[in-house]
């Protein structure tokens, strides 16, 4: 077992253990947020996020319901959804996640099976400590088309796109084509230091204006 801690006490534990006992561990700790498990073939890694952690994930999936709903985009937000792949000997928690050109396939499940439905069409990663298992790919190998990761060394958000089994950076994002790395790295800069009603209506003023010059 080996356990990593930052300056600001972001615990991960990392564990040899077989598929069996990683999903006896998650229906132990169903219907809760924490703490977010991450598993690939026989390691299991456990880690509590941090406040900067979460409030970042917050803000950027709020961003993804507020552009989406202006420019008349369905999305459906399944949070940190668990979804794992027993064929692949894999798992994982994103921090957020949403379906955007697959809701309508997923709008009416319940439960989300990645054996028969599509994976997220959009990942937000928050990356405040480096992760003790690399969580890219993970998500490579399920799939997922999108992801948006948070680098806080740096204060930035890079828009990360799968191509041939691997992600590259891109400058915008495909399931939300107004957004660009740099636009998301200054909305996040700037929901900390105005207050969140102010910063809702300057999201919304900028949409309103981007979109109408498209």
């Amino acid at each position: 077992m080996a356990t990593v801690a930052s300056p600001a006490s972001e615990l991960r534990t990392v564990l040899r253990v077989g598929w069996e006992t990683y999903e006896r561990i998650l229906a132990d700790h169903v219907n809760r947020s924490v703490p977010r498990f991450t598993y690939d073939r026989g390691l299991l890694e456990i880690m509590s996020p941090l406040t900067l952690h979460e409030e970042t994930n917050r803000t950027l999936a709020m961003l993804v319901e507020v552009v989406a709903e202006e420019l008349a985009i369905d999305t459906r937000n399944v949070g940190s959804m668990t979804f794992k792949r027993e064929d692949l000997q894999r798992g994982i928690e994103p921090d957020s996640c949403f379906y955007v050109r697959n809701e309508e396939r997923v709008r009416e499940r319940e439960q989300i099976d990645l054996a028969v439905d599509p994976p997220p069409d959009l990942v937000i990663e928050i990356d405040v400590m480096s992760p003790s298992l690399p969580r890219l790919p993970i998500y490579a190998a399920m799939g997922v088309p999108e992801i948006w990761r948070y680098e806080a060394d740096g204060g930035r958000v890079v828009v990360l796109t799968l191509r041939e089994n691997a992600y590259e950076a891109t400058v915008a994002s495909s399931a939300l084509p107004l957004l660009t790395g740099e636009v998301l790295s200054r909305f996040v800069a700037e929901s900390r230091a105005l207050p969140r009603t102010a910063w809702l209506r300057a999201v919304r003023g900028w949409v309103r204006e981007a979109g109408a010059r498209r």
